[in-house]
Order: C-alpha cells, then structure tokens, then sequence
C-alpha cells in the first residue's frame, strides 16, 4: 500500500476563491471591507515568511491588511500600547501577533490584551473556553484547517480512534478537542500523547486518525503507524536536507492510507483559516 496525498496547497486553493466569494458578497452587502493587522517583532526569517505569505493571502481574497513592524526591542508595555489601538480600530477585525515574541516580553499578558472578537487567532481564553464548551467562535488555524483537510477528503472522524501527539495550546490541545466535539469532524475517541507517554509507538499504533505535532524531525516512524491510518504531519523541523515532518514520510507512506507532505500538507490550510476567521471576525463586528 502506498498512501494516497492529504494535498493542503490544492485545497487551500479551493478554499480561497470560495472565501473570495464569501468576501466580495460581504463587501457588497454591508460596504466593509474585512481587514487584518499583523505585528511582527524582530527579524527572524521564518516569521517574516509567515507574514508574508499572510499579507500575500489577504490580497487574493480581498481582505485588507496592514503590518506593523516592531523591534525585537519592544517590550511588553510597548506592545500593550500598539494592541490597545488595535482594539479599538474600527476598520481592524481581525489582529495576529506573529509568535515566537522576544524573551523579555510578557507573550501571554500580549495575547489576553487581544480582544476577544479579534483574535483570529483562537488564543485568548474566552474563545480557549468557547471551544471547549463546544460553541467555538474562533478556533486556532492549524487544527481548523485539519478538519477542514480531512472533511473534504471525506475521512469520516465519528467513532474512529484518533492520536494526537503533541499538547501545545496552539495544535495539541484544540485538535483534540474539534475531534472529539459533537458533530460534524468529530466524535472521535480521542488520545492525547506527548514527550513524557511511555511506549509511544505502542499508542500510536492504535490510530485510524494520526495527528502528529511534537516537533521532533521524524520522530513517527514506519512500525508506530496502523497500517490503513490517515497521518497528519503538523511538523516543520529545518534540516541540512531542507524542510522535513515530524513523521518519517518515505516509510511511513507504505503503510498508511491517506498522508500529508510536508511542506505543502497543513501549512497552506493554517494561512487560509486564518482568512476564515478574519471574515467571520468582521461578520461579527456588524452584530
């Protein structure tokens, strides 16, 4: 068996000209063009790329976007100062600050500060709370567009057993609470795994969903997978042979059913969500 591509690019595509759609229609109804302000601290080279790519998003769908650059000076008053405006900008609805921030700033006191009808990110704790009450009103954009990834795919997620290796606040956490939601996407059995799981393999291996988000170079090899499982390989570790997963993807193709490359497996669908909440951001400033 030789499994079959998750493509994230080509359904990042689909999805927008379908948020195109979504946008202009809004645009005509209400005369308010959605828009999007990035703080991006510093000069690390991923970060930029990230926005970039963002900035880049925004302009084929027709969101507006603005990018405010800080140096990695900043402190956390500094920031609070740029959030608070932010907040109360009218033409702003959605607001990203760019992560990793610098050590001396205070990341969580920058994060609260972002009001909750802006954070298109899915990071402040009422939509944290929201989302695991089950009446989500932003949800962080990777695992977003990994329902998204696996709905269109027609992977059917109820009853199935799902692994998610990795707790982060930003994957881990709200991956396994979407798959584990009522509804469409979820009610799935859910697992949660991580650095200190004792036997990892021997959990993984009962996975028909494995998602894989511990950012660990392929960290997921060939016998720790089900054979017939979806593989979801959230990682971008930077190797001296380029950009590779957190799963071993030679090897782990031959045994799992569908999988996603990476680069070009998640990471297109975490900009495109982004988009998603931006839009659903402005919908709500008109309530």
């Amino acid at each position: 068996m030789t499994a079959q591509l998750l493509d994230g690019r080509e359904l990042a595509r689909q999805l927008q000209e379908e948020i195109q759609a979504e946008v202009a229609a809004f645009v005509r109804q209400v005369g308010v063009t959605p828009g999007l302000a990035a703080v991006l601290v510093g000069d690390d080279p991923a970060s930029q790329v990230y926005v970039r790519n963002k900035q880049k998003a925004c302009e084929r769908v027709g969101i507006a976007s603005w990018l405010h650059r800080l140096p990695s000076t900043v402190t956390t008053d500094e920031l609070l100062q740029l959030v608070a405006r932010l907040n109360t900008d009218d033409g702003v609805h959605g607001i990203l600050v760019q992560l990793p921030l610098p050590p001396q700033v205070d990341t969580l006191r920058v994060l609260d500060a972002v009001t909750p009808l802006k954070d298109v990110d899915g990071f402040h704790p009422e939509n944290v709370g929201l989302l695991v009450q089950g009446r989500p009103r932003f949800v962080p954009c990777t695992p977003l567009g990994i329902q998204r990834l696996l709905e269109r795919h027609g992977v059917d997620t109820a009853g199935r057993a799902a692994v998610v290796v990795g707790r982060s606040d930003t994957v881990g956490k709200p991956m396994a609470l979407l798959l584990a939601a009522r509804g469409r996407g979820g009610d799935a059995t859910v697992t949660i795994c991580h650095s200190r799981t004792p036997d990892l393999g021997a959990v993984t291996r009962t996975a028909d969903i494995l998602i894989v988000a511990i950012g660990q170079a392929h960290c997921v090899t060939a016998e720790m997978v089900k054979p017939g499982a979806v593989v979801v390989d959230v990682g971008i570790n930077r190797t001296d042979s380029g950009l590779v997963g957190d799963v071993d993807f030679a090897g782990v193709r031959e045994v799992a059913s569908l999988i996603t490359p990476v680069p070009g497996g998640v990471g297109p669908l975490t900009v495109t969500m982004l988009l998603a909440n931006t839009l659903t951001a402005a919908r709500i400033s008109q309530n």
